[in-house]
């Protein structure tokens, strides 16, 4: 068996993701478009949605975990009346009623018991494991469990548009929000019932659409001039190695890594940098030294 080639593409694309595809999907057509071996998302977004997707390529997968941690913003479509049981358009129609109108005083005071803080219940289908399963293979068995609820924030919650029986929100939440759950509990507040129709993330952290470029539109020249650097992506102070130094952050030397945390408050996270601006490792002060979280390497074989 030959030698594996070593990714040279190291950063967050973001890309737009289309209707239809799973994150996952989008994932694996843009490892292939760009011959890289390592590559993920940072938030998983349901095939109905589209928008903004930051794909962690190379050695920048490394730190996807703190990027999915960050606050999501989106735009959906919900029409009253509808119910079904993937809590969206795509899954079975439960029931149907008829709205003629929408009372926005009504749909205002219904809204206002959903901003804030959260004890938010996963929808059925969704990937949560239970019992080593995903909750949406459960479901497709007809098996609904129960779930515990989750602590979520919605930050921001507003009407955008009413055409009834369809209704626009704008929405900024805490990471692990179901829109779909936010939607169907909307929709029982108004005793209608509520179901989700279109879904758009509009920004995900610090990457918003204007970054966002068309899956098909991926290839190594596009990606070369959208490609945004570890360094900015996790947008932590920086302190720069020394060409001599990058052995003792790799081989994790104590002693002489200490120094790096000295600027740093107990408990602060920071990025340690080549002379050239790649990210070596994410690190923190800890008991006054530097602790390596996260290491970096980039293979030049």
């Amino acid at each position: 068996m030959g030698l594996r080639r070593p990714d040279r593409v190291h950063g967050v694309l973001v890309v737009d993701k289309p209707r239809g595809e799973t994150s996952q999907d989008v994932v694996t057509r843009v490892r292939l478009k760009l011959h890289v071996r390592s590559a993920g998302h940072t938030g998983t977004l349901d095939p109905i949605a589209t928008g903004v997707l930051p794909i962690c390529l190379g050695q920048a997968t490394k730190i996807a975990q703190w990027l999915l941690a960050d606050d999501k913003r989106y735009t959906c479509e919900l029409e009253l009346g509808l119910v079904s049981d993937t809590l969206d358009i795509t899954g079975t129609v439960e029931r149907r009623a008829q709205v003629d109108a929408i009372d926005p005083v009504a749909l205002e005071a219904a809204l206002v018991g959903l901003r804030g803080a959260l004890d938010q219940l996963p929808p059925m289908h969704s990937a949560i494991q239970h019992g080593g399963l995903r909750l949406h293979e459960l479901a497709r068995e007809g098996i609904e469990v129960e779930r515990a609820t989750r602590a979520v924030q919605i930050r921001q919650l507003e009407v955008l548009a009413i055409d009834a029986p369809r209704v626009r929100l704008a929405i900024a939440c805490s990471k692990g929000t179901y829109v779909r759950a936010l939607v169907r509990d909307l929709g029982e507040r108004l005793g209608t019932g509520a179901c989700l129709t279109a879904l758009r993330r509009t920004a995900s952290g610090t990457f918003v659409e204007a970054d966002a470029l068309p899956v098909d539109d991926v290839n190594r020249e596009t990606a070369t001039a959208r490609l945004i650097r570890t360094a900015r992506a996790l947008g932590l102070p920086e302190v720069i190695v020394p060409d001599d130094g990058v052995a003792d952050v790799y081989n994790g030397h104590s002693p002489r890594i200490a120094g790096y945390a000295t600027p740093f408050a107990e408990g602060e996270r920071f990025s340690l940098l080549t002379t050239s601006g790649e990210v070596l490792a994410v690190a923190e002060r800890r008991d006054g030294r530097t602790y390596l979280h996260r290491v970096l390497r980039y293979d030049t074989a």
